[in-house]
């Protein structure tokens, strides 16, 4: 029976993900998969328990701009600046590469120019979420392996935030030599301001504070739904709101312990977002769309991981380091997911390209964390021997 009860709604999709997610981990599988499986099942085009996932959208939306938000958080620029200057070429690379393959594929599918960049795009980037969570808790967080691998991340995210700017100011049209100033105008002026208003008021003023936890957690929670909210009323994304507010507090002290507090809140709604994705999909386009998304996956699978290797060892990496590190590396991102939505709802992209999109990045999600859980060191890896390296 389906449920209109929000709290049964909450029931349904928390509790459901909790058996689901004991379930990927058994099989050595990505949290993320179940939480989207859990949305298949028992959304409009499942069991139908929940029939209505725009609510809970609407809702999960609050997690990507966290998960930006935090990711604004590590972004120190010198330690950003350092790690650029050794994996710019690499990324820049393998970034072009990827782009004209998946451009070449849109055009090789039919699809219009504008539709091939967004798939272009779309190929682009690798998993943040999956690369980072697949990382072993150990000291390879510190090591030149993790060090690489979340350096190529955090500029791909870079890149990524770039590109949803660019879906924006691409569905602005109609507008007047004034109002198209004041919105290519938003995004710098924003930054500025964030920037200024961090270092002159907000720092100090959490500083003065900050043996009250609850407090500088509900001042970081404020800055950064509020820069969210300034960076939409200025007529770009909340997301970039989010993230412009995570890097203009990367530089304080409290930049760590508020990304520790705000992880479980981030992860809450980033369930609802994930379990929304799957939930919104509509299994009825899977007959047009599932052949070319196969082809998309088996290029992305099969291409990824030799050019970040030959990529890295061209800029000197050891070729064991080097190979993991493409391994690590070879899927489409969720950020993939944001683009293709954002793109959609813009449209620049019909809803076939955009479940295309989505088919290939969740098969490229399950293959990809299955090989890297067999053959690299990870949490959930299937051999002790990997789990204790």
């Amino acid at each position: 029976m389906p449920s209109d009860d929000l709290a049964t709604t909450i029931f349904l999709i928390f509790t459901g993900a909790a058996v689901l997610a004991t379930v990927a981990l058994f099989l050595r599988q990505s949290l993320l998969i179940a939480y989207i499986a859990l949305g298949l099942l028992i959304g409009p085009s499942g069991l139908g328990l929940v029939e209505d996932p725009e609510d809970i959208r609407r809702i999960a939306g609050f997690g990507v701009m966290f998960l930006l938000f935090l990711l604004g958080l590590n972004m120190y620029p010198q330690k950003l600046v350092q790690l650029a200057r050794e994996t710019t070429l690499v990324t820049g690379a393998s970034s072009l590469v990827f782009a004209l393959l998946g451009w070449g594929a849109g055009r090789a599918l039919g699809y219009t120019q504008a539709e091939s960049l967004v798939l272009g795009a779309a190929l682009t980037f690798s998993s943040t979420i999956l690369g980072l969570k697949l990382l072993p808790t150990t000291v390879l967080h510190h090591r030149r392996t993790g060090e690489v691998i979340i350096s190529i991340l955090l500029l791909q995210d870079l890149v990524a935030i770039a590109i949803l700017v660019w879906i924006e100011w691409a569905s602005a049209t109609g507008l007047s030599p004034v109002q198209l100033v004041l919105h290519l105008a938003a995004l710098p002026g924003a930054i500025a301001f964030a920037l200024l208003f961090a270092r002159y008021a907000l720092i100090p003023l959490i500083a003065r504070f900050d043996a009250i936890q609850e407090y500088v957690f509900l001042v970081a929670l404020g800055w950064c739904l509020g820069l969210a909210e300034l960076a939409h009323f200025l007529g770009l994304s909340h997301e970039v709101g989010a993230f412009i507010a995570g890097v203009a507090l990367a530089t304080s002290r409290i930049a760590d312990f508020i990304a520790d507090h705000l992880r479980p809140l981030r992860d809450f709604f980033l369930v609802l977002f994930f379990f929304s994705l799957g939930a919104g999909f509509d299994l009825r386009m899977l007959h047009s769309v599932w052949l070319p998304a196969i082809g998309l996956t088996v290029l992305v699978l099969v291409l990824k991981p030799p050019v970040f290797r030959g990529l890295l060892r061209l800029s000197g990496e050891a070729s064991g380091r080097a190979t993991e590190v493409g391994l690590r590396l070879g899927q489409i991102s969720e950020f993939s997911l944001f683009i293709a939505l954002a793109a959609e709802r813009a449209g620049i992209i019909d809803t076939r390209m955009s479940y295309l999109i989505q088919t290939a990045t969740l098969l490229s999600f399950v293959v990809s964390g299955s090989l890297i859980v067999t053959r690299c060191p990870t949490p959930i890896a299937l051999s002790e021997r990997l789990r204790r390296d």
